[in-house]
């Protein structure tokens, strides 16, 4: 099956500095403006997922969510969660590090298409 969802070595590292510090994590893109369309990560269980959520995939063992408005958009493309110098004005637990999590995205192929992995949506 093809991942919806990757994630750089950058970011990886920067998952397990988290992990350690915090526990399980978990991962929301809304689709808000500005940074509230940025990739967001909380302690798991911190951030309440409901009907208007869907569960994309998984990164480094932490489940990723995003809005379903917003995956209507992002449904055809790959993402790759990568880290940036900088400090995001979101509520994200890595803001201070000094570095804010980033998506890269690139658009599906038809093979891929054919073969993505199943997506989860919530219930209210």
């Amino acid at each position: 099956m093809t991942p919806r969802i990757s994630s750089t070595p950058a970011a990886e590292g920067v998952i397990a500095q988290l992990k350690e510090r915090f526990g399980p994590l978990m991962f929301h893109q809304s689709g808000g403006c500005c940074d509230g369309s940025s990739p967001m990560c909380f302690e798991k269980g911190d951030f309440k997922i409901g009907g208007s959520d869907v569960k994309i995939g998984e990164v480094v063992g932490c489940e990723f969510f995003m809005s379903a408005d917003q995956f209507e958009y992002w449904k055809h493309t790959h993402l790759t969660l990568d880290v940036t110098p900088g400090r995001g004005s979101s509520f994200s637990i890595e803001i201070p590090m000094g570095i804010r999590f980033i998506i890269r995205s690139r658009l599906f192929t038809d093979e891929e298409l054919g073969n993505l992995e199943p997506v989860v949506y919530y219930e209210s």
